[in-house]
């Protein structure tokens, strides 16, 4: 079954696209240096998660001086705009596109005209090329509907682009979505910047793309004193280190190794003198699953050997799950649009089939809980070159990435335009 057929594509919108990429493409190449002028702008000025004030009033302005309304979230954190393409009614289908604003607290490596201005503070994991490649699909729309269209044979999309605050700390996503952000949206497309793929490379999969990710916190209270009476205390420490190997041995020995979990402390904290047994120790870990099932044993497990610890050690052991992010389920038809605009932009023979999901979240699961959508991972390393990966103080680019992802999403976008409203088929 071709990727038309599971769009349920009418073959006149089809060829309407065709005939009208070649206009497409030479706007988006007029706009490719405005495309890179913004990411050098965004990449020398990052603000963290939850502080993208400055970055959601760059943003706004781009948006506004192209004639689009940017409406800014509240408190100043995440902008979304609408533009309708062509001839729209109100039963058209509205496909967003969206993109991340945060950086890392990471300190810049690189010796770049463009290297970040904050100090401690960098975009290491692309969402400067996410933004300004939507923002170029934004500009590229106000632009065609300045020039005019040519009536019944230019392809029409009402479209909304999406620019969400804190990823990186997984709420921004939802916090987009109190805000209104996908009111009316009927499918979500996004691209996320991959340096373990070339320049001019998709990377594709159906179904589950991403983990569950659900983050721990265990609080460990004992009863401190003198490291040479130890009996006189109940060590939170001993306790902590019990209750992590247990952890670690008996998680992966609960549920079938066929499904993919993972299980890792990232911090342990408890104690200031080598000669004094601390009241308490702090644990901070994650859970990392791929279906719902595996997800529910393991904290029901985790519960459990919590349990046991407490009254092996004597001591009290509190926990917490908090911050969860679902997995990213990849829509079918979204994703077939993807691939389909994939092949049109980079050729057959540069699309990477995704053998397995990521055991990585990303919290643009929040928005597939209300509509569906897909993500794909576009290729960003300069050709015979391999790039630093992901979160690297050196990060960085082939910037001839950003033309290539705005192409791939407003394809993408005409073409779920001109099918049938799709129905979820969220799992």
């Amino acid at each position: 079954m071709s990727n038309a057929d599971i769009l349920e594509l009418p073959h006149e919108s089809l060829r309407k696209l065709t005939a009208w990429e070649e206009s497409l493409d030479e706007q988006i190449a007029r706009l490719e240096s405005r495309q890179i002028e913004i990411r050098r702008h965004l990449h020398a000025h990052p603000e963290p998660s939850r502080e993208e004030i400055e970055t959601s009033r760059y943003v706004a302005e781009c948006l506004t001086s192209a004639g689009l309304n940017a409406r800014i979230a509240r408190d100043g954190l995440g902008v979304f705009a609408d533009c309708d393409l062509g001839q729209c009614d109100d039963d058209s289908p509205r496909i967003a596109l969206r993109a991340d604003l945060d950086a890392l607290k990471i300190q810049d490596a690189k010796q770049t005209p463009y290297a970040s201005q904050n100090p401690g503070v960098c975009h290491a994991c692309g969402h400067d090329a996410h933004t300004s490649i939507v923002l170029g699909a934004a500009l590229c729309c106000a632009e065609l509907n300045g020039i005019g269209n040519n009536g019944d044979e230019s392809p029409s999309a009402r479209l909304r682009f999406i620019f969400q605050p804190a990823e990186e700390s997984a709420d921004g996503a939802r916090w987009m979505v109190e805000q209104g952000a996908v009111d009316d949206v009927d499918a979500i497309l996004a691209v996320h910047v991959d340096p373990e793929r070339q320049l001019g490379t998709v990377g594709i999969r159906y179904g589950t793309l991403t983990a569950n990710c659900d983050e721990i916190g265990i609080i460990v209270e004992g009863k401190g004193g003198h490291s040479a009476r130890p009996h006189h205390t109940r060590d939170p420490i001993a306790a902590a280190a019990h209750l992590i190997t247990a952890l670690y041995e008996f998680l992966p020995r609960s549920v079938d190794s066929r499904n993919p979990s993972v299980f890792s402390v990232g911090k342990l904290a408890g104690g200031s003198l080598p000669n004094v047994i601390p009241d308490r120790v702090e644990i901070l870990g994650s859970l990392r699953t791929i279906d719902t099932a595996t997800r529910t044993r393991l904290k029901d497990r985790i519960e459990e050997i919590v349990h046991g610890a407490k009254e092996t050690s004597g001591t009290s052991i509190h926990l917490r799950f908090f911050e969860s992010i679902d997995a990213v389920y990849n829509d079918p038809r979204v994703t077939a649009a993807l691939e389909e605009s994939s092949r049109r932009v980079v050729g057959g023979e540069n699309i990477q089939y995704i053998d397995h999901a990521s055991m990585g979240g990303e919290d643009f699961s929040a928005y597939l809980s209300r509509v569906p959508g897909a993500m794909i991972r576009l290729g960003c390393a300069p050709p015979g070159f391999t790039a630093p990966f992901l979160h690297a103080p050196d990060f960085d680019i082939d910037e001839r990435t950003l033309a290539v992802g705005t192409r791939i999403l407003l394809r993408s976008a005409l073409l779920l335009a001109a099918t049938p409203r799709p129905t979820s088929s969220n799992g």
